[in-house]
């Protein structure tokens, strides 16, 4: 059984994307999830238009280092598992956790999606990806699809405690 591994990420704007539409983009943002779901659907266009560019717009190490360290991720995961890795994102970038579930699908019978996020307590790691998860385990019944979170709180705090360690 051929297994591959989505990696989630969190994303972030990419530093030239127009700033005028960056403040626009977080303004709809901050009025949709305040409004009534009755009064989300005018801003929710434009919402979803900006949204859309942000998350095509043309990523590189200098406009997104953090895109570019979630590609290095990625390859090192890659290497060290033997297995494929497709990346997905949260928010503001491409592709988005459903397009990345539904190409590792593709490619493989088993699909295990793990994110960097560490600790309990965030609506990415509790609730969003847990939602991708379903909702591409019903896009693809005859795949088996897990999310290897949360993790082990000792295992956090060893890896950490390693990390600590090279400082010495």
């Amino acid at each position: 059984m051929e297994r591959v591994i989505v990696l989630a990420m969190h994303g972030a704007p990419p530093s030239d994307f127009p700033r005028r539409e960056l403040a626009e983009f977080f303004s709809l943002h901050s009025r949709m999830e305040s409004a009534p779901l009755s009064g989300r659907s005018a801003p929710g266009d434009r919402y979803a238009e900006l949204e859309d560019k942000m998350r095509s717009w043309p990523r590189n190490s200098e406009n997104d280092p953090f895109w570019a360290a979630s590609e290095a991720l990625a390859d090192e995961l890659s290497r060290v598992t033997g297995c494929g890795v497709e990346v997905g994102f949260n928010e503001f970038c491409a592709p988005d956790l459903d397009a990345a579930l539904d190409q590792a699908a593709a490619r493989g019978q088993e699909v295990v999606v793990v994110t960097p996020m560490m600790t309990r307590g965030g609506s990415h790691a509790e609730t969003d990806i847990p939602a991708a998860v379903q909702r591409a385990q019903e896009r693809h019944p005859a795949v088996s699809m897990k999310y290897a979170w949360p993790f082990d709180g000792a295992a956090v705090a060893e890896f950490l405690a390693e990390q600590i360690s090279r400082l010495a």
